[in-house]
């Protein structure tokens, strides 16, 4: 399990390094899926003298973010995988720690400069932010919250069909949460805006970390309270009403859309 906390310790052999190329997790054909390197080991077979971004600590031990040229890949030994192929093939704590390390990597590679005055940014806080000498400004990672929302009606569940899909399934109903705005109005919001309903009695489920590419996901519950279904296009495909006897192809449990259709099925059974 990742412990989000600072480390001190001067970088060792025996620290662990989640490595990347591009978007990409990079794994060793001979470890399990989604699993770190040992830096020792990361040291042989690169020569790789970077540190890496520290994300915390990894089952006791420091714990890095890294990124390695893809053309220094071996595919006889080396394996890249997107974070979306991870989802229901590693447990939460490899995903969650995953996702932690390529957010934190394009956090530093997004913000070499600075957006108010151009100048260079440099590790501040602990490695935690980034400070600008010239006009003493420090930005951290920037989270965007998205609200994620199942709405019922009676034994029935309302879900729907992105666009652009390559693999078509329906899921539960999303949105960024706007400046100003807290959870539960954007739930009534983007149903509106999405669907053309209407929604009462929203109500908390969990929340999830999302690193695609920075969203945690606030999930809630939502009656149906009036209004017919009109999508929009620009968003969504199709739309419509489901039971738990004729669901369509849904999201894995690994995903906060999965758990909160898994779990309107269990209290409706």
């Amino acid at each position: 399990m990742l412990d989000i906390v600072s480390v001190t310790e001067v970088p060792s052999a025996e620290d662990y390094c989640f490595v990347f190329s591009g978007r990409d997790a990079v794994g060793d054909l001979r470890s399990r899926p989604g699993e770190p390197w040992l830096r020792g080991v990361l040291q042989a077979e690169f020569g790789i003298g970077e540190a890496g971004v520290c994300i915390g600590r990894w089952c006791g031990k420091p714990a890095y973010a890294m990124n390695i040229e893809h053309d220094r890949l071996d595919p006889s030994l080396h394996i890249i995988n997107n974070l979306f192929a991870f989802l229901g093939r590693v447990s939460d704590e490899v995903f969650a720690a995953q996702g932690r390390a390529i957010q934190i990597l394009n956090w530093r590679r997004d913000h070499r400069f600075c957006g108010r005055c151009g100048g260079s940014m440099q590790l501040a806080d602990a490695g935690r932010g980034l400070h600008c000498g010239p006009c003493d400004w420090v930005n951290y990672p920037r989270l965007s919250p998205c609200a994620i929302f199942l709405i019922s009606r009676g034994e029935e569940m309302l879900l729907a069909a992105a666009n652009g899909r390559r693999t078509q399934f329906y899921s539960t109903l999303a949105g960024f949460i706007e400046p100003g705005e807290d959870a539960e109005a954007a739930v009534a919001r983007e149903a509106q805006e999405e669907v053309g309903v209407e929604v009462s009695n929203i109500r908390y489920f969990k929340s999830q970390a999302w690193p695609f590419p920075g969203q945690l996901m606030l999930g809630f519950y939502a009656d149906y309270a009036g209004g017919e279904i009109a999508i929009d296009s620009d968003e969504l495909e199709h739309a419509d009403w489901f039971t738990v006897d004729n669901l369509p192809p849904v999201p894995p449990m690994a995903s906060i859309s999965g758990q909160l259709i898994a779990h309107f099925i269990e209290t409706h059974r």
